[in-house]
């Protein structure tokens, strides 16, 4: 299963993402949710790194991507810009659950 984590202020800014899991869904290299995750997640970071003046915070490794965004940095243009895309990342992994369930993967909203 794929666990999917949106980080959220106490006020409803995003502050990142954190996904890890393998869905299970079919064979490795044949599993269209963890394809679909996988394109979700990396577009997303990569669409802040080029579409905003923030450089987001990555860990990755096999099965595992973790994305923090400095917020406190941010104009507010480009804070928005972030949070519109960060919004559309768990848009896409809320209809992914809904499609296929929560055996494949769970996606959850964490106040930080």
């Amino acid at each position: 299963m794929i666990k999917a984590s949106i980080w959220q202020s106490a006020d409803g800014v995003y502050l990142g993402y954190e996904i890890f899991g393998h869905a299970g869904f079919a064979e490795e290299g044949t599993d269209i949710i963890c394809s679909a995750v996988s394109a979700l997640a990396i577009n997303t970071v990569n669409s802040i790194s080029t579409f905003t003046n923030l450089k987001p915070s990555t860990r990755e490794s096999h099965g595992h991507l973790q994305v923090e965004i400095a917020v406190s940095e941010a104009d507010p243009d480009q804070l928005d810009k972030t949070q519109l895309l960060l919004g559309s990342l768990k848009l896409g992994l809320e209809s992914i659950q809904t499609s296929y369930g929560s055996k494949y993967l769970q996606v959850r909203t964490i106040q930080k």
